[in-house]
């Protein structure tokens, strides 16, 4: 197996679609290390095989998709992505608060799979960059909030991809000495990137 390779975990109580998003996985090139059939033994193998990628099934025996992607989540083992027969967004929120990186809705083809992959793993590394400017749980979370805000306002004022506003904003806080969240914070309140950070040094966020 090449080092490049994506290693996945697949947690989904129903065999037949464990089946099929096996194959779609292997089909473009990722290795599925363990396959479950609920959430706490989701848990179990991610905590166990470190994998770079856990596919969750909200509905499930023994606990359910959103408790496993609290935990695996919280602990930073792997970049959760959730599947869900359902669209509501408050299901979709529920999802974003427990941790997870992205969600699917069923039936869902690899056309929407590997982006979905994508999103996740790097938001992922984008929470991870954040995790050293912050001690507790809820400064995790207060810190991710503002700064995915204003990474919105920084994809619509210059219309870059959500990684380059990422980038940006990682880039000149550690140019600007300060935290990510303070630099986030004083994009929103000024309300445009030329007055958010005056005085900085070099070019904005370009695409």
């Amino acid at each position: 197996m090449s080092s490049e390779t994506i290693r996945v975990i697949i947690a989904e109580d129903e065999a037949l679609i464990r089946l099929d998003l096996k194959e779609m996985l292997e089909e473009e090139g990722y290795s599925v290390v363990a396959e479950v059939g609920d959430g706490q033994q989701a848990v179990d193998r991610a905590t166990e095989l470190r994998p770079d990628l856990v596919i969750l099934d909200i509905q499930m025996p023994v606990l359910d998709g959103l408790s496993a992607a609290e935990q695996i989540a919280s602990a930073r083992v792997a970049p959760v992505i959730v599947l869900t027969a359902f669209s509501q967004r408050e299901l979709v929120e529920r999802a974003r608060d427990a941790g997870a990186m992205a969600y699917l809705v069923k039936p869902f083809s690899k056309n929407d799979l590997v982006p979905a992959i994508e999103v996740a793993r790097a938001r992922f590394t984008e929470m991870t960059a954040l995790d050293g400017e912050v001690r507790t749980l809820e400064e995790r979370l207060e810190t991710r909030k503002v700064v995915e805000k204003a990474k919105g306002q920084l994809m619509a004022e210059q219309g870059i991809t959500e990684a380059e506003a990422f980038r940006w904003i990682q880039r000149t806080a550690m140019n600007q000495r300060t935290s990510m969240k303070a630099l986030a914070q004083s994009i929103i309140d000024a309300g445009a990137v030329a007055d958010a950070v005056p005085g900085a040094t070099g070019e904005g966020p370009t695409a």
